[in-house]
């Protein structure tokens, strides 16, 4: 890329995360990734390079290895001019969301990550793309022999993260999307949890056309917003214009558009390598979640709620979950060793590097994490594009998957911290429910007289 050459004016502001920024190119298919730190606090130009090669190798090395080569794009780390940096920093500012304010782009190393555009196909340029991102979250319950509460064996940690977030006034409404249902690979669930995502997207989905952001990400007039991604969406799912108007039009839409995705999801990806993963079966823990909106409905209706995991083997979804499933010890095992590693850092601190605790996240590095199975999948070079039809239309897809950082291994501390939260805030919040409506039931009962005749 010949930094001397861009145009800020060229970019745009495409989003963020905790930790990092995204422009877009207006006319080229590539983003840039900033890295972002609290104001008056940021890193040598050199810390800054390091940690961004870090990314990209977890991602060559490591997460490819499990997903494959074509769904991992891991991108590569340029320089920049500092003029053309300041001046695309100062040309977005205006368009962050307040809430992403208390951290600045690092405009003063240099360094960004060079990556696809994913909101545009390269291989469909010309016709109309619609893009959906996912943040899915966990799709399983921990069957950790560490687990300390049980609540966590029967309700998933989003769904219990929900009542805290409401309470801190992160959002105003809790979602009854839960992963479990998701990843359940059951249609009839899978429905209903991106049913659930439309109604309340929070910050786990977005949806794009030609690269623009049309849905997600706020909280305000749901049905409004759903009206008008609807009208949106029409001409994918209906060209000829065979549904006009009525009542019944933004619910038809959005059920093709749920279709669509449910169908992507489910979809073969055996043209890649899976990577050498352990395969954790689903039955080591339950394949529901009891705090689950859609679990609830069954039981209401007398229903069986028992059924297990149907998602094919070769779909992207169940590599995803497989992935997650790694973790078998819990953030509640993975503490205390974090504790006995931090103790025996701090007496031999130069043993940090030998551990690659911050890496280089190499070929070596990955050798060094394979006490798994290493069964062999196989693999087909094949450039052949999936379709998924719908009753009016026939979609092209893609899929990739993104947000494979490795966090930060001294973000261990934090995330024990919040599991206790969350876990200790949803017993108090859902105990003192059911104390009110038993209170209730008691207030009912003071004012029943039983009366007694003699026969």
């Amino acid at each position: 890329m010949e930094a001397e050459k861009m145009d800020e004016n060229e970019w745009r502001y495409h989003g963020e995360g905790n930790k990092s920024l995204v422009v877009s190119h207006r006319k080229r298919c590539i983003v840039l990734r900033f890295l972002k730190f609290p104001p008056n606090r940021s890193k040598t130009p050199e810390d800054i390079f390091h940690q961004l090669q870090n990314i990209v190798h977890f991602g060559k090395h490591i997460m490819k290895q499990f997903f494959g080569e074509k769904y991992v794009h891991y991108g590569e780390v340029v320089q920049l001019s500092l003029d053309f940096v300041r001046q695309l920093c100062l040309k977005i500012q205006s368009e962050r969301p307040e809430s992403r304010c208390d951290k600045d782009m690092d405009a003063l190393s240099g360094y960004a990550m060079c990556l696809p555009n994913l909101t545009r196909l390269h291989f469909a340029e010309h016709r109309p793309i619609l893009c959906v991102e996912i943040k899915p979250k966990c799709g399983f319950l921990p069957f950790s022999s560490h687990v300390s509460q049980e609540i966590k064996h029967k309700v998933c940690r989003y769904c219990m993260h929900q009542h805290l977030k409401v309470a801190k006034g992160k959002w105003k409404r809790p979602s009854k999307y839960c992963p479990l249902d998701l990843f359940s690979g059951n249609k009839q669930r899978m429905h209903f949890a991106l049913r659930s995502l439309l109604q309340e997207a929070q910050n786990n989905l977005k949806i794009f056309k030609n690269g623009e952001l049309i849905y997600g990400c706020k909280d305000e007039d749901t049905l409004s917003d759903l009206n008008e991604l609807a009208c949106h969406l029409k001409p994918f799912f209906f060209p000829s214009n065979g549904l006009v108007s009525g009542p019944h039009c933004t619910r038809t839409i959005l059920k093709e558009l749920i279709h669509v995705i449910t169908m992507t999801l489910l979809s073969s990806t055996d043209d890649c390598k899976a990577g050498d993963m352990k395969t954790v079966p689903t039955s080591q823990g339950r394949s529901y979640c009891e705090a689950s909106a859609f679990t609830k409905e069954l039981i209401r209706n007398g229903k069986n709620k028992t059924e297990t995991s149907g998602l094919p083997r070769d779909c992207l979804l169940y590599k995803t979950l497989q992935v997650q499933m790694l973790d078998l010890l819990d953030i509640e095992g993975i503490y205390p060793l974090y504790n006995r590693v931090d103790q025996y850092l701090e007496e031999f601190p130069e043993e940090r590097n030998v551990l690659q605790i911050d890496g280089p996240y190499n070929e070596s590095f990955y050798e060094k994490l394979l006490d798994l199975s290493t069964e062999d999948d196989g693999t087909v070079d094949s450039e052949q594009r999936l379709v998924v039809p719908t009753s009016k239309s026939r979609f092209t897809f893609s899929l990739s998957v993104l947000d494979l950082d490795l966090k930060p291994y001294e973000s261990i501390h934090h995330q024990y911290r919040l599991d206790g939260k969350i876990v200790n805030y949803y017993l108090k919040n859902t105990q003192a429910k059911d104390d009110s409506v038993m209170t209730g039931l008691l207030k009912e009962n003071e004012n029943c007289t039983l009366v007694l005749h003699k026969m």
